[in-house]
């Protein structure tokens, strides 16, 4: 049984590597810091994905202690909203001969997936949520998850992009028509009037009900841009992450090429954009091959 000793204990433990973490950081041989500040997400922000972004590049020391502030950034606090958790995108590089640093970093790393596979082990999400949030107030805690990511290897560059991800549902027939279904009782539909709220709704159960029934659905919902750390080898050899907090390239080379986070601003037509036929555009519903 996971008790609230054993949430505390956990995370006291993880909020101890990362303090210890952050006042070793401060005091080590930093090479270069940047640090991309985002708009601070309000109220209004939390439904709505935004057309543009910006962002204000911070360098130097001001950087370095923005980035330290960010690793420690767990709590709820004076924050506008609670829903959409806040983004620190950043770059530092540091020399660690001594792999002190990278040490501390593997901990708290390994402190966080700790406490995560911990938190999860509670199986009812309501019943986490008041298990987290009685043990360990106001904390926000995917900020509590989130990994501080980094590279010990010499890449040919490390830049920045903005990256749409999709959170994709795989579904039958019988549960999509369910989801319709429930739909139907929707008494506060947005910009239509009810009745023709309810013919919509009857459009779309009329094409889920015409598939074979063993037919394949997805929902594949578009979520909110966020900021990504694209590491470079070779053209084969690549991988990108999230850019959630400040990246850490350890012992770097002086001819590895720096890229910065531009402003975000959508592009309707992109060239690489995949084209959807959805069955139902509403809910993102699209059928599968056979």
């Amino acid at each position: 049984m996971i008790t609230p000793f054993s949430i505390r204990s956990h995370f006291d433990y993880l909020h101890e590597q990362i303090s210890l973490f952050c006042e070793e950081l401060a005091e080590a041989d930093i090479v270069s810091a940047d640090y991309y500040q985002l708009p601070l997400i309000t109220k209004e922000d939390e439904n709505k994905a935004p057309e543009t972004i910006h962002v204000e590049k911070v360098s130097g020391t001001s950087a370095l202690n923005k980035a330290i502030n960010a690793y420690k950034d767990l709590y709820l606090d004076k924050k506008i909203s609670g829903k959409i958790i806040q983004r620190h995108p950043g770059l530092i590089t540091v020399n660690d001969k001594n792999l002190y640093i990278q040490s501390r970093l593997r901990e708290v790393n390994k402190a966080k997936s700790d406490f995560k596979n911990l938190i999860l082990s509670i199986e009812n999400n309501d019943a986490r949520f008041d298990a987290v949030h009685s043990s360990i107030p106001n904390l926000v805690t995917l900020a509590a998850y989130r990994k501080i990511h980094s590279e010990i290897a010499d890449p040919y560059s490390i830049r920045f992009t903005w990256m749409t991800k999709h959170a994709i549902r795989t579904l039958s027939k019988d549960t999509a028509l369910k989801m319709l279904n429930n739909s139907s009782n929707y008494t506060n539909p947005r910009m239509i009037d009810q009745q023709s709220w309810i013919s919509l709704v009857e459009t779309e159960k009329l094409r889920v009900s015409n598939l074979n029934e063993k037919s394949k659905l997805r929902i594949r919902r578009p979520t909110r841009v966020s900021p990504e750390v694209n590491i470079r080898f070779t053209a084969e050899n690549r991988y990108h992450v999230s850019a959630a907090l400040p990246f850490i390239l350890f012992n770097p080379d002086r001819n590895t090429k720096l890229g910065t986070l531009t402003n975000y601003e959508k592009v309707e037509n992109h060239p690489r954009k995949r084209a959807y036929n959805f069955l139902v555009d509403r809910i993102y519903l699209e059928k599968l091959g056979e």
